[in-house]
């Protein structure tokens, strides 16, 4: 982990136990960042300064969640600020898998080049083999993975009960691991 990941790592911490100091240091040390990731998906710099401000606030209300292990800080934060964006794009019009594929391929800063060549590469095979799922299999899966909606959600919309909206999920993640494995 670099110095400034670390510094950023710590800085989490402390806005986990609401050190209003160290939440104006995460922002001063990444608002920039998140505002291009922000901006790049929305286009519009009045939306983008609403989305950044609310990632902020989800920072702000999350940073106890923050898991050093699973993913780089910069990453995290770049995840809500992503995901954030694309929320504020569904509210104007639903979004197909393939509607905003820049948004879905923003570069982890983490990754070389050769990396990021194998992750396209990669990201094509899963669209194709979601493409592969039962329409409306492939829509819950992107509706729980993407939009983070529960089991639960996913029952109410689609008028399953949330153990049928689980064993559809879980045989339709076996059925991409195993075309992705293919």
């Amino acid at each position: 982990m670099t110095d400034q990941a670390s510094a950023i790592v710590d800085l989490l911490r402390r806005v986990a136990a609401e050190d209003r100091e160290a939440f104006r240091a995460l922002y001063a040390a990444t608002s920039a960042k998140l505002y291009g990731v922000v901006l790049r998906i929305l286009r519009r710099r009045d939306l983008a300064d609403e989305v950044l401000q609310e990632t902020y606030v989800r920072i702000w209300r999350h940073a106890g969640t923050f898991d050093p292990a699973r993913a780089s800080p910069i990453t995290w934060m770049v995840s809500i600020a992503r995901n954030r964006a694309l929320d504020e794009i569904r509210k104007v019009m639903p979004l197909q898998l393939d509607d905003h594929k820049a948004a879905l391929e923003i570069a982890d800063p983490q990754m070389l080049a050769s990396e990021r060549l194998e992750a396209a590469g990669e990201y094509d095979r899963l669209l194709a083999c979601i493409d592969a799922l039962e329409p409306e299999r492939r829509e819950i899966v992107r509706l729980a993975y993407l939009e983070g909606l529960s089991r639960e959600e996913l029952g109410q919309r689609f008028g399953h009960p949330a153990g049928t909206i689980k064993t559809w999920l879980h045989r339709s993640l076996k059925q991409l691991k195993s075309c992705l494995t293919s």
